[in-house]
């Protein structure tokens, strides 16, 4: 365990500005997991759903603002994986760092294959595997390229999205209270009818939040790039505050809207939510804009993964715990080899998800399903002890604070056992967390030998 604060500059290329950080912080969240998956968490929760986005919102808001409070404090391009590894031992930073990486190059292959799906509707002629990888060689290149081309990629990709929602949220709240044409009030009777505001009990509320829990992954990218940004620690305190209440407010808002416009069981199984709704409420061709939307979605946490893979990859290999050769930096800053390691088995991953969608490819989707939860752990237990150690070395890093500490960091931990022990009793969600355990437990024994091995040394 280190016992001083880090103080050498990064190696990589700065050129990410406050606007691409906030957007980023933004955008990172908001993907199909929100405009089309929220659907399955109304179908266990209906009305519900609110409270099941606002506790795992929280969960997240309180895991975003203790990994602000350390990027703020030691901004690095491996984030938590750095902070995790200052904190808890090289296992520590081994671990979280490859299980990311390998979260991200799989999530990548569903976020590709679901954009190719959407294009191929677009233009049957053309095969799925062709737009795969047409997705695949223009985001390469972006990322090959200066790292102020993905922030402004992923600049404007976000500002479409956070539009969308916001234009959604407009028009939902004007039917609710019957100021759009042809509507009438609703009032509440759909949030109180069909069974009541929690027709499946707190168990539905429960259900929900294993269904929509992982929909808030992505958050964690805006840590990794502040550390490619002019002024690392201003950014990074300024993204973290800015994007986790409005994350919030656009989820729940969202869902508030979703349910109260329309009775919970109008939705139907595999059709957006937010689709249902504009249908309902007459804004014409509401299907294609929605699968527009969904379609850049897809296409920016594809970017947001690519970018965020290379560069915990890259600070693996800085710190020895993966190949060096990976370290070669271009003359603009971009870590190249890491990119197009990463980019290699995101590769792999997709062709996996083409030919054996059932098999092998869900094994390694189950493997990564709740490791986003393990991460978040070590990510809340780094924050433990790494705030003692900045305390007493260098109080004055200390520009953005964890909320009520230590007692709330231990009742985030707390509600993420609860989480892993809920998915324990869940039959949908325990081969998941049994995949991603046993992913888990393989990584941490890796390290372990390596540790061992340095030790004997």
């Amino acid at each position: 365990m280190h016992d001083q604060l880090p103080s050498e500059p990064e190696p990589l290329g700065g050129g990410l500005k406050q606007r691409h950080l906030t957007m980023l912080g933004l955008g990172g969240v908001i993907g199909a997991g929100l405009f089309v998956g929220s659907g399955a968490g109304i179908a266990v929760a209906g009305p519900g759903i609110v409270v099941s986005y606002l506790i795992a919102g929280t969960l997240a808001m309180c895991v975003m603002r203790m990994l602000g409070e350390m990027s703020a404090a030691m901004p690095a391009s491996g984030s938590f994986s750095v902070h995790a590894e200052r904190a808890l031992g090289r296992w520590a930073g081994f671990s979280v760092g490859w299980l990311y990486w390998f979260l991200l190059v799989v999530v990548l292959a569903v976020e590709a294959t679901g954009a190719a799906q959407i294009a191929n509707g677009w233009a049957p002629g053309v095969p799925q595997w062709a737009w795969v990888l047409v997705f695949m060689l223009v985001f390469t290149g972006a990322n090959l390229a200066a790292v102020k081309n993905f922030g402004e990629f992923e600049f404007w990709f976000a500002a479409l999205k956070v539009f969308a929602i916001v234009a959604f949220l407009i028009l939902g709240t004007l039917a609710v209270f019957g100021l759009l044409p042809d509507t009438d009030p609703v009032g509440l009777t759909n949030l109180t009818g069909q069974g009541g505001f929690l027709p499946h009990g707190w168990q539905g509320v429960i259900s929900g939040v294993l269904a929509v829990v992982f929909a808030f992954g992505g958050l964690e990218v805006v840590t990794i790039a502040a550390a490619e940004s002019d002024d690392p620690v201003r950014a990074v305190s300024r993204a973290v505050r800015s994007a986790v209440f409005r994350i919030l407010f656009f989820y729940v808002g969202s869902m508030l809207v979703i349910v109260t416009v329309l009775p919970w069981t109008a939705q139907k199984a595999g059709i957006s939510p937010y689709v249902t709704v504009l249908d309902a409420i007459g804004v014409p061709s509401a299907g294609q804009i929605m699968n527009i939307v969904v379609f850049v979605a897809l296409l920016s946490a594809l970017n947001a993964n690519l970018y965020g893979s290379s560069r915990m990859v890259f600070s693996l290999a800085e710190r020895g715990e993966a190949p060096r050769a990976l370290l070669k930096v271009s003359g603009g800053g971009v870590p190249r080899r890491a990119v197009l390691a990463s980019v290699a088995f995101g590769f792999a991953s997709v062709l996996l998800n083409l030919e054996w969608p059932e098999s092998v490819f869900l094994y390694m989707l189950n493997s990564v399903g709740a490791v986003l939860l393990f991460v978040w752990a070590l990510i809340a237990a780094s924050q433990l002890r790494l705030r003692r150690l900045v305390e007493r070395e260098a109080p004055e890093r200390l520009v953005l604070r964890m909320w009520g500490f230590p007692w709330l960091t231990w009742v985030t931990l707390a509600a993420m056992a609860a989480v892993i022990g809920l998915m324990l009793t869940d039959d949908t969600a325990r081969p998941q967390l049994l995949w991603s355990t046993g992913a888990t437990a393989l990584v941490v024994a890796v390290a372990g030998v390596r540790e061992l091995r340095a030790r004997r040394a």
